[in-house]
């Protein structure tokens, strides 16, 4: 006799179930995507394994056995429990979720990004919050891997490898002047600009992906002060009326909003850069983190381009 419990493929049971369900190998194979052969192979290794025929032809299809119709039972709720249980990924049902969304942003993100997303958060999911991470670049990948956050956002040009990422808006650069200075139009001059003391937000010790784009077009520049912080920007030149900073249009519209500072085109087009969120694949199929990617794309989906 045949050892069942060594030799048994738990894959027959799938096949078992369907053709139980079917009474047929034409449509057994189509519901499992498989041959007809191989459906007809499984049903042979299934006859050896129990000793029985399980199923015999008639003119109407195939009918099941006394020991098939013994064993039905058990196979269709088995195969239920797999549907059911294990193959149904959990869904994320917002208006009853109660949890922390992460992201990692910078405090340029917090002050533009933040307060549409917290909007949206509030309206979706009343009972979730939000923690923002100030996370160095080199860093970010480990981050989203830990699940110490869900999703980053901004303008990564160096995409760390091994990240999903999706595309939000395209956002291009603005210089920021202190509104006492009279000695600078609506657009500044190459001259002006290249003469002109520079402050420069450097994330993580190294010159931000703006910052490099400007010298790449072989413009020089003054740089007189170096902050880890984009949020510092209105007071100082509010109080240095001499210094400009060039930024990401959205934070200089929220800038000029203090009247401690106006918004001046720069004297040449700036490359524009694309604004994303990313994500690790750990977390790919994790339905809290697809309905987190969602909101967040439409959140964005009027931005201009």
């Amino acid at each position: 006799m045949n050892n069942v419990h060594n030799d048994f493929d738990l894959n027959l049971v799938a096949v078992l179930d369907a053709l139980i369900r079917e009474q047929s190998t034409t449509r057994a194979a189509e519901q499992l995507g498989l041959s007809q052969s191989a459906v007809s192979h499984a049903l042979g290794r299934l006859r050896r394994l129990l000793d029985d025929p399980l199923f015999i032809k008639t003119a109407t299809g195939l009918k099941a056995t006394p020991r098939t119709e013994a064993l039905a039972p058990a196979v269709l709720q088995m195969m239920e429990i797999v549907r059911n249980d294990l193959q149904q990924r959990p869904r994320f049902d917002p208006a009853r979720a109660e949890r922390c969304f992460r992201f990692c942003m910078t405090d340029m993100g917090e002050l533009v990004f933040l307060p549409p997303l917290i909007e949206r958060l509030r309206r979706e999911a009343p009972h979730c919050t939000l923690q923002t991470l100030q996370v160095p670049p080199p860093r970010i990948a480990e981050t989203l891997e830990s699940g110490e956050a869900d999703l980053a956002i901004g303008s990564l040009r160096a995409i760390p490898p091994g990240l999903f990422q999706q595309h939000l808006f395209t956002h291009p650069f603005v210089t920021i002047v202190a509104a006492t200075n009279t000695a600078v139009g609506e657009q500044l001059t190459l001259a002006q600009f290249e003469a002109m003391d520079h402050v420069v937000v450097s994330l993580g010790g190294t010159a931000s992906v703006y910052d490099r784009a400007i010298d790449e077009l072989g413009i020089r520049r003054r740089i007189f002060l170096t902050t880890s912080h984009f949020l510092v920007l209105p007071m100082l030149l509010e109080q240095q009326p001499d210094l400009i900073a060039t930024v990401p249009r959205e934070l200089g519209a929220v800038f000029s909003r203090s009247k401690a500072v106006r918004v001046v085109q720069p004297p040449t087009q700036l490359p524009r850069f694309s604004l994303r969120q990313h994500w690790h694949p750990r977390f790919h199929h994790d339905s809290a983190n697809i309905w987190l990617r969602r909101l967040v794309k439409e959140t964005f989906a009027d931005y201009p381009e």
